[in-house]
């Protein structure tokens, strides 16, 4: 494995004591006992259940290593990773989000595990993992599990239609019946909000465009090419046929209350959002179903934004081998098979996509990641998120605006986020 350095520091990294760190990673609790290798996992990535099954198994199939698993939290884990890679005392592996990884690869703080793809089987891992797992042509992330968005219907309401969503393979197959589920008065065919701009993305790839493009080592802004004004103008037919806001996300107000509380026959949602649906309304048990979303042709589902989590070995990680032995395992199809099962996960590879046909809703989702994709790769693409113009300009559109103009603004302030 290529490693590239990092230089060590002593001071607090952005307030945060690099206690969080481990204590050590080579500590093998004296020279004739197991080492142990540190990692870091993020709450709620695997059950408790899960966890000690992998670790039980491990341990055993290798008794010279004793795994330590701190489960961290998602809210200023990019602080605390930072200050780990820049430690010189980091935990051996540590879960981070698939869209993370070029963020801390251009830092130098990650170990280059080009080498070890062909083993760990990467000709078959999902792009949405595996793409954005690479940074300048270099591997640094594995992929470890995905998730992306389906469609959730009410399998009443498109009985009441005369509907079978094993038909809606298409956008215009999925407008149309759409379209017939806003009736009765009342009933919302699809509770799409206006600024839901994973979901715009998707439609933007399908139609060849894309939300950033570089160019000559510079990036651009590219809502403005007529790729990706085709795809919002795909998600403004979408958006019409139901009352959804134009002015806010899925968040606000979440849209699985809303499709609990009101007769909304579609969202568009990751498919755990059915257990908070029948937690709010028990009456919708045995009530929902699944679809990936709809391609423009039938000949694959619509494109999606993949979520999920690459595995990293930190360059200045003590147990550089036996972190790699770790990953190889949890990342093989044994365990990746074990790990769908148990979590509802989409596994790293589309081979493994069969492990998953007996869950309706993870079955959609992993039918739909063959097609995932992710935001531009550069550690850059954090400054858009923030100031996060695509937002401004779905409400823009939605409210009457002319796109082009709106797009070329959007365009505009990606690009300077992009070239600081």
């Amino acid at each position: 494995m290529k490693i590239r350095t990092l230089a060590c520091v002593t001071t607090l990294v952005t307030g945060i004591a690099l206690s969080g760190c481990s204590s050590g990673s080579d500590d093998s609790g004296g020279s004739d006992g197991p080492r142990t290798l540190d990692v870091w996992l993020m709450r709620d990535s695997v059950s408790q259940e899960f966890q000690d099954e992998f670790t039980t198994a491990f341990e055993d199939a290798h008794p010279d290593i004793r795994l330590n698993i701190q489960i961290q939290q998602w809210n200023g884990i990019g602080e605390r990773v930072t200050a780990a890679l820049a430690s010189g005392d980091a935990p051996d592996v540590i879960e981070v989000g698939n869209t993370q990884v070029a963020q801390y690869a251009s830092s130098g703080g990650l170990t280059d595990l080009s080498d070890r793809v062909d083993d760990l089987g990467g000709e078959d891992w999902l792009p949405g993992l595996a793409e954005p797992g690479a940074y300048e042509g270099a591997q640094y992330g594995i992929p470890y599990y995905a998730a992306n968005r389906v469609v959730i219907y009410r399998t009443d309401l498109f009985e009441a239609a005369g509907i079978d969503a094993t038909t809606l393979t298409t956008r215009d197959a999925w407008l149309e019946a759409t379209e017939a589920l806003n009736e009765p008065e009342g009933q919302q065919g699809v509770y799409l909000p206006g600024q839901n701009w994973y979901v715009l993305s998707g439609f933007i790839w399908d139609e060849g465009g894309d939300l950033a493009v570089e160019n000559d080592g510079r990036w651009e802004g590219a809502l403005d090419t007529p790729e990706a004004l085709a795809g919002m103008d795909f998600y403004r037919q979408l958006q019409a046929l139901g009352q959804g806001p134009r002015d806010s996300d899925e968040a606000e107000p979440p849209q699985v209350e809303v499709f609990a509380s009101q007769e909304v026959a579609q969202i568009v949602a990751v498919p755990g959002g059915a257990r908070l649906i029948t937690e709010q309304n028990p009456e919708l048990e045995g009530r929902i179903g699944f679809f990936p979303v709809p391609g423009i042709t039938a000949d694959a589902p619509g494109s999606v934004f993949t979520g999920g989590s690459d595995l990293v070995i930190p360059a200045a990680a003590g147990n550089q081998d036996d972190a790699y032995t770790f990953i190889e395992e949890l990342t093989g199809d044994d365990w990746q098979s074990r790990l769908a099962a148990a979590m509802s996960y989409v596994p790293n590879k589309t081979s493994l996509s069969g492990v998953v046909a007996d869950d309706p809703g993870t079955a959609a989702m992993a039918a739909g990641a063959a097609s995932g994709r992710a935001t531009p790769n550069t550690p850059t693409w954090a400054a858009v998120e923030a100031e996060n113009p695509i937002k401004d300009y779905m409400t823009a559109v939605l409210t009457g605006q002319d796109p082009a103009d709106a797009a070329a603004e959007a365009s505009e302030v990606i690009t300077r986020a992009m070239n600081p």
